[in-house]
């Protein structure tokens, strides 16, 4: 039997661009119901009212805001090394939880941060202090009724986890810790990406996004639907012409989430469109954003 997938769309490409009665309306029109809200500048510092509104609109339009993830690499200060810049992940990360517990969300997460390219040497520590600030971020989650907090594995080596290695590392590490504190944590699980794999500098691949994907499988609560070329450098989407020129087969995807129905962690698995591709802020593609996603979820929509 296979896996059943739900699926949703990212809210990253209407950011100061269309409105969420706009997106919602266009999630009804595609009968889609799921929504995975990305981060926006604004967000930490607005005031509950503003999300329990949010939260009000989506229920009118019959969506749910079922996910948060980041947009924009926001929260990474924990990989630094700049105490400063950990100070303010830290309060940031905080909020972004508290906001979770207001929209009802039942997964809320980021990527982990990046090192800097020319301080490679402290990425094990950063890794360290990532770990220290999450086994109590996921006691606050727990206190807010957040499902799980999740991360995403990355396409390079300053962005962990990326590697194997550090996969299965950090989702051991948050098993063991979640399995000793069950009943005043959440787990820590994978936002996946079907697009991420990794490429030396030399853009050789050292490990596929589909070898990257099955492995991440039993860690993993939800993902992004996305296309990319041979070398994970661009995204895209499932237009005709971009299925030509993408590596992502929907009809393998397909297969393997059938082929691994037993390993997820979740029965409630949703798959996010997150496209960003299109040019912000022209009136010769803003105009284009609907018919771009209406195109991909479509296609999605032929195969699951």
């Amino acid at each position: 039997m296979g896996m059943s997938v739900a699926l949703g769309i990212k809210s990253d490409p209407v950011e100061y661009r269309y409105s969420f009665e706009w997106l919602f309306d266009l999630m009804n029109d595609v009968d889609v119901k799921y929504v995975q809200l990305g981060s926006f500048f604004e967000m930490y510092h607005l005031e509950n009212g503003y999300f329990h509104e949010l939260r009000e609109l989506a229920e009118r339009k019959n969506v749910r805001i079922k996910s948060c993830f980041t947009a924009h690499r926001e929260l990474g200060g924990f990989l630094t090394g700049n105490p400063y810049l950990e100070k303010v992940a830290r309060k940031c990360y905080e909020r972004y939880i508290q906001i979770g517990g207001i929209l009802g969300v039942d997964y809320l997460g980021s990527n982990l941060g990046a090192v800097y390219r020319d301080k490679m040497a402290t990425k094990a520590e950063g890794i360290a202090r990532y770990i220290t600030h999450a086994k109590e971020l996921v006691m606050l989650a727990k206190e807010q009724g957040i499902k799980a907090l999740t991360v995403e594995p990355m396409s390079c080596s300053v962005e962990p986890p990326s590697f194997p290695d550090e996969i299965l590392s950090l989702m051991q590490t948050f098993e063991e810790y979640h399995a000793q504190h069950p009943s005043s944590t959440v787990p820590l699980y994978f936002c996946g990406d079907i697009s991420h794999g990794v490429a030396d500098q030399d853009g050789k691949v050292l490990h596929s996004n589909v070898e990257l994907f099955k492995l991440e499988i039993p860690y993993m609560a939800e993902f992004h639907f996305k296309n990319t070329d041979r070398i994970f450098n661009s995204t895209f989407g499932f237009s005709e012409t971009e299925k030509a020129r993408g590596i992502v087969d929907l009809q393998e995807l397909k297969r393997i989430i059938d082929d691994h129905a037993d390993a997820w962690p979740v029965n409630d698995l949703v798959g996010y469109l997150e496209l960003t591709h299109l040019k912000f802020g022209r009136d010769y593609t803003d105009d284009k954003l609907g018919g771009v996603l209406t195109e991909s979820i479509r296609a999605i929509q032929e195969v699951f």
